[in-house]
């Protein structure tokens, strides 16, 4: 990798303020988030989901049967289908399976639980599609990786069948704030600060919701019975320890987890992959991962 490589985006992301209100945010993502759009011989075909947004989509090659339900970052309170186009088709192609990428109710309008009820309705119209359980990889970065095991740990203790394998890409995993890359990699990550992360939390949970509730912070989830998970992460992120953390704890559970710390890699760099050859590299890894268990 060249090193202006990683360089262009770091200018990308530090080349305006970081905005003030939640409209400004949100607009702020998808303009760095689609800054390389999705490729040209992408399909995509827009779906509704019970009046939720959401899009299929498949690259040349790829196996309709199988697919990859993925949930965007944005701490709850940004992100959407247009920000994570480039990264979720990609992966998919990488995968070869279909995606569905959905708009699930943000914050603060929308607080806790509405992402994780909406990221249900899309997983049960996934599944009403004709898609097996065991042919779904469920996955995301930031906060749509957290929301990802909030929704698996749900159907597990529903008694329901679960996907087949999980995807972490940058996961939050602890919204306590307490891990200790919060402050030791402060200086290098130039996206995720822990006063912004606390913004996030207060506008996403209601004050009577426990900070610990698995839910919300899967890190302290019961995890025996999870699906085999892939955990990426970059060397240069404060959230570095949320999937740290998150790994041991899974392997602690005897789950079949793999992670992956990325030398120089910042927060969900697969996003720029258009540009930026580890984030291709990594998205290849995943998708030999998907492939391989389902």
């Amino acid at each position: 990798m060249s090193q202006s490589e990683i360089d262009a985006v770091r200018a990308l992301l530090s080349s305006k303020p970081r905005p003030v209100g939640w409209r400004a945010g949100r607009q702020r993502i998808e303009e760095v988030g689609s800054a390389w759009p999705a490729a040209s011989d992408i399909a995509c075909e827009q779906v509704n989901i019970g009046g939720l947004a959401g899009e299929w989509s498949m690259a040349p090659g790829s196996e309709a049967s199988s697919a990859l339900l993925y949930f965007h970052g944005g701490g709850y309170c940004s992100g959407s289908i247009l920000s994570h186009r480039r990264l979720v088709t990609e992966a998919g192609r990488a995968a070869k399976v279909r995606t569905l990428a959905i708009e699930y109710r943000l914050a603060p309008e929308h607080p806790f639980p509405a992402a994780l009820e909406d990221a249900l309705s899309a997983w049960n119209f996934l599944r009403k599609s004709g898609i097996a359980a065991e042919h779904v990889v469920v996955g995301g970065d930031s906060a749509g990786g957290g929301l990802t095991v909030a929704l698996i740990n749900r159907l597990r203790e529903a008694g329901e069948p679960i996907p087949g394998c999980a995807w972490l890409l940058s996961p939050w995993t602890d919204l306590t704030l307490s891990g200790s890359t919060l402050a030791t990699k402060d200086a290098v990550d130039p996206i995720i600060h822990k006063p912004y992360l606390a913004e996030l939390v207060e506008a996403y949970l209601p004050a009577e919701i426990d900070l610990q509730d698995p839910r919300v912070s899967p890190l302290y989830a019961d995890l025996k019975g999870f699906p085999p998970t892939l955990i990426q992460v970059g060397a240069c992120e404060t959230l570095l320890e949320d999937s740290t953390r998150f790994a041991a704890a899974a392997g602690s559970a005897n789950v079949a987890v793999t992670l992956q710390i990325w030398p120089d890699m910042i927060h969900a760099w697969p996003m720029w992959n258009a540009h930026l050859e580890p984030g291709r590299r990594a998205l290849e890894i995943a998708g030999e991962f998907i492939r391989r268990h389902l």
